[in-house]
């Protein structure tokens, strides 16, 4: 059994206040007081909450989330970390991602949830490629996976297209929304991430940290 991150590896570097993840047309960072307005907009869309675990979200619970944010670190190991993601030509909130570091500290689940003006762009591959690049590379993390919905295509599609691997198939393995849904489990290991062929935009490195 793999000893706990606390006591091997380098230190892990967190997001610091002020700071964020940068691509080319992306800013990824702590949530902020401002971006309650654009949060609800889109966590209040039937059709972005329909393979979510929330169905609509209140003011109060959006301040809780960006205080609850404030209060924690990514990579802290047991803690979900919700990064906003900020389109930095108009700075608006477009969307967010999560990242939840598992207790032994050396792997995460990610996910993610985009407005719907902002979805079929390429945003999406292109902030979870950086925040993939931000547990490999920050964090140190040794593996990441997802969990989607099975008939949540372009969620499907992403993951696939960013090369993660189909470990699971899961037939009606969960009671969501009133109906029992099957779902798919995608994950990549950090040699894969940072070995792999850079073809294509989209899986090309996104930027640094501003």
């Amino acid at each position: 059994m793999c000893p706990p991150a606390d006591f091997e590896g380098p230190r892990r570097r967190v997001l610091p206040r002020g700071e964020s993840l940068q691509t080319v047309r992306l800013s990824i960072r702590r949530f902020e007081d401002s971006d309650v307005e654009s949060l609800l907009n889109y966590r209040n869309d039937p059709e972005v909450a329909k393979y979510q675990s929330w169905d609509s979200c209140t003011e109060q619970e959006a301040f809780d989330l960006v205080r609850e944010m404030d209060a924690t670190e990514p990579g802290t190991p047991g803690e979900w970390f919700q990064f906003a993601i900020e389109l930095t030509q108009t700075n608006t909130l477009i969307g967010d991602c999560g990242l939840k570091t598992e207790a032994d500290g050396h792997q995460a689940e990610i996910g993610f949830t985009f407005s719907r003006a902002y979805q079929g762009r390429g945003l999406a591959s292109e902030a979870v490629v950086r925040l993939l690049d931000y547990a490999f590379g920050e964090l140190n993390l040794h593996r990441v996976y997802a969990i989607t919905d099975q008939e949540n295509a372009p969620s499907v599609a992403l993951l696939e297209r960013l090369g993660m691997r189909r470990e699971g198939s899961f037939v009606e393995n969960v009671w969501f929304k009133g109906r029992w849904a099957s779902e798919y489990l995608y994950a990549i290991l950090r040699d894969e991430w940072l070995h792999k062929p850079s073809e294509g935009a989209d899986i090309e490195p996104q930027g640094g940290t501003t």
